[in-house]
């Protein structure tokens, strides 16, 4: 089986990360297709072995786009295309149709409750992702969660196939000798209690609460955030404000040591933290908070369909704090005070792990490609992105 994945992009995002993972535990051919600026993962990719190519759109709105994308999938003898993100969703069914591809799957990864990839969700974009959504086959919910989202939104519930983000839970063990090394190397004190958050640096995922929130807390505490965007100036002013911007570290996307060298990857860091925060307050999985819960930390989240979709007890160290900066220092508080936990991963971190996952992602594209269909009428009302 041949099969191309369309993404949007291949910047350091949870989606491109995801897929970046499953190509790896997929058993069948796979081609990535990045519609603008391929990014970091695109390297990554390119280094696993996947045939990575750029498209080069210019904007939302770039019609000769379209065209090229059909020859592509032509060209390369594809019996399913998997699109990944809104843009490339509708650019990549409406390709794949033309191309006559027989069988078309699309994974919403980001779909919350008031926005999707940051963007509202307005009359106009939710009418466009429903009729591009009819051109595909099926489409993959990364939650139970996101999968009601797409109901109330109109998509036919038989068209939903829910495939959980996975994880390679071992990667993220704890090791205590890794925590000491990795600690070291980013001059973190050994006996700091370190308060870690990951994720995209933008508005929606709230860092700037952590940051707060350190104010509140000891001296010896420090907040370690991983990941990069467009929000580190504002977060390092925000530090500055609150006076802790000593006991703050950004690590950027890719984590580097103040000597420019390559730093920990994230299970490293992960063991270098004592509690996960997540305050974000609109997620459609939640995949910090399944890593950190596989490093055997207790995270607090103010959103995570991956934890409250489980049965009650399956992560028995997560806990949900609804507020803001003094809602998670109280709660960071609770938690330190009940002391170091066993960090042992739970259910939980078991249950997403990414072979599951693909296997289940197989399942969809054996049904996609014995029984998919689409009215020659699907292609009407369907313009531009």
């Amino acid at each position: 089986m041949r099969v191309l994945h369309i993404i949007t992009g291949l910047g350091v995002g949870g989606a491109e990360q995801q897929l970046r993972l499953l190509l790896r535990h997929l058993p069948v051919h796979g081609d990535v297709v990045a519609l603008t600026a391929p990014g970091p993962v695109a390297a990554g990719l390119a280094a696993d072995g996947v045939r990575v190519t750029h498209l080069g759109m210019r904007g939302n709105r770039d019609p000769a786009a379209l065209p090229r994308l059909v020859r592509l999938i032509r060209g390369g003898g594809y019996d399913l295309v998997h699109t990944h993100l809104y843009r490339a969703c509708l650019y990549g069914r409406i390709a794949a149709r033309l191309a006559g591809v027989r069988a078309v799957v699309a994974t919403e990864h980001s779909l919350g409750d008031t926005l999707i990839e940051g963007r509202p969700l307005t009359f106009g974009v939710r009418a466009l992702y429903l009729a591009g959504e009819r051109l595909g086959s099926t489409t993959v919910a990364v939650s139970p969660t996101v999968a009601g989202r797409l109901r109330r939104w109109g998509v036919p519930a038989p068209r939903i196939e829910v495939v959980p983000n996975g994880i390679e839970a071992d990667r993220f063990r704890f090791d205590p000798l890794r925590r000491l090394a990795t600690r070291r190397e980013l001059g973190l004190p050994d006996q700091a209690y370190v308060v870690g958050g990951i994720g995209r640096l933008v508005p929606g995922k709230r860092f700037d609460v952590l940051v707060r929130a350190l104010a509140r807390l000891p001296g010896d505490c420090r907040l370690l955030l991983v990941g990069g965007g467009p929000e580190e100036y504002a977060l390092r002013r925000t530090a500055r404000e609150a006076g802790v911007a000593d006991r703050v570290l950004l690590t950027g996307e890719r984590p580097a040591l103040p000597d420019g060298s390559p730093g920990p990857d994230l299970p490293s860091l992960a063991c270098a933290m004592d509690v996960l925060a997540s305050p974000s307050p609109e997620e459609a999985f939640g995949l910090a908070a399944v890593e950190g819960l596989a490093a055997g930390l207790p995270v607090l989240y103010a959103s995570c369909p991956a934890i409250e979709d489980l049965p009650p007890g399956a992560a028995p160290a997560a806990r949900r704090v609804r507020g803001g900066a003094a809602e998670f220092a109280d709660a960071l508080t609770r938690v330190r005070a009940a002391g170091p936990p066993q960090r042992d991963p739970p259910e939980a971190a078991r249950h997403y792990c990414v072979t599951r996952s693909a296997a289940r992602l197989m399942d969809v594209y054996a049904t996609a490609l014995t029984s998919a269909s689409y009215p020659a009428s699907a292609l009407q009302g369907v313009s531009s992105a």
